[in-house]
């Protein structure tokens, strides 16, 4: 078998500013794609210069090339953004990246731009836009409530709504809400915490208490919805893998005029003692529906640390695995029975 070509490729960022961004501490970022890749790289002046077998330069070329333009936008290179650029670049998509630096989603109380990192996140963002109700499925780690809360504050910044409504299900995950002290609403509170934070970092935390003061924002578990109207609101449903049908179908008819929906959750990590899920109930019936628009995020969406990706992706195959077994042995049974 012959062993394939070995070739060299130079990337030049053309700028010390972006070739720092790209080497990153100590040359850390530079040294993941290498490993990543399984290439060689070396530092001449501003270019970086890539050798090893043909396929995995060629793939390295295209990630770097599209991380000097990042950096020329004065965006964060991290190791997860380097893993997802090799990911389009395998797949030939990484002129995708270029949308994505051009559109600030949202600005934090200390002035940080919030952008979209992937593609995924991009085409979430756009759905929001231009639809009454979202869906956001995908695993841990992809944005969905961090980036539903960033467009509800900028919503209601832009006065687009007068009222931001946050809610998820109260349902156990192993933990026994019962035995908690206080009332629902302070049982609930440690799983609303997410939406705090998010909540606080965009308005700052003043700003936040005095909005949450006068009713602006409202952070309330889902059965706190039952017979009301929202109107003239953005309202986000969290976690809402962990919905009936029926609390689905409640949450869905609050909205009232000028209101705005985005549903979100992950349908791998449903903790209903066997129940049916509304969220994978709902959209199975509403995808299609004008005015209504599902996105699901993959793992190439996750923009934590990159071992993140890879947890997710190892227990994808290992359910994929598990019901190849299954029907092996289902098809096996049903072949003795004959």
């Amino acid at each position: 078998m012959a062993k394939e070509r070995k070739i060299t490729e130079t990337i030049d960022t053309k700028s010390v500013d972006r070739l720092a961004r790209i080497l990153g501490t100590f040359d850390g970022n530079l040294e993941y794609l290498s490993s990543e890749l399984g290439v060689i790289s070396y530092v001449e002046g501003m270019k970086i210069r890539l050798e090893g077998e043909a396929e995995a330069v060629k793939v390295g070329a295209k990630a770097l090339t599209a991380l000097v333009k990042l950096a020329g936008e004065s965006e964060e290179i991290d190791e997860s953004r380097i893993a997802y650029c090799i990911e389009l670049a395998k797949e030939g998509r990484e002129e995708e990246l270029n949308a994505l630096s051009s559109d600030t989603v949202a600005i934090t109380a200390r002035g940080k731009q919030i952008k979209c990192k992937t593609v995924g996140q991009k085409a979430y963002v756009d759905l929001i836009k231009k639809n009454t109700v979202v869906f956001g499925v995908g695993p841990a780690g992809t944005g969905k409530t961090y980036l539903a809360v960033c467009m509800a504050v900028s919503a209601f910044k832009s006065k687009q709504v007068e009222k931001i409504v946050l809610t998820r299900p109260a349902v156990e995950a192993g933990e026994k809400l019962g035995f908690l002290p206080g009332d629902l609403q302070t049982k609930v509170d440690p799983y609303l915490r997410p939406l705090y934070d998010a909540l606080q970092e965009l308005l700052g935390l003043e700003s936040y208490g005095k909005l949450m003061e006068r009713g602006a924002i409202e952070v309330a578990p889902l059965a706190y919805m039952r017979g009301r109207t929202l109107s003239n609101a953005f309202i986000i449903l969290d976690e809402a893998q962990n919905t009936t049908k029926e609390q689905m179908k409640m949450f869905l008819t609050r909205m009232g005029e000028g209101s705005k929906v985005v549903v979100t959750g992950d349908v791998t990590q449903i903790d209903l003692d066997g129940k049916p899920s509304g969220l994978v109930h709902a959209t199975k019936i509403l995808e299609g529906v004008e005015g209504i628009g599902v996105c699901r995020l993959t793992a190439k969406d996750v923009v934590r640390h990159p071992l993140v990706m890879r947890i997710i992706r190892a227990y994808e195959q290992a359910g994929d695995a598990n019901k190849e077994e299954k029907s092996k042995k289902s098809a096996d049974g049903g072949e003795q029975g004959e």
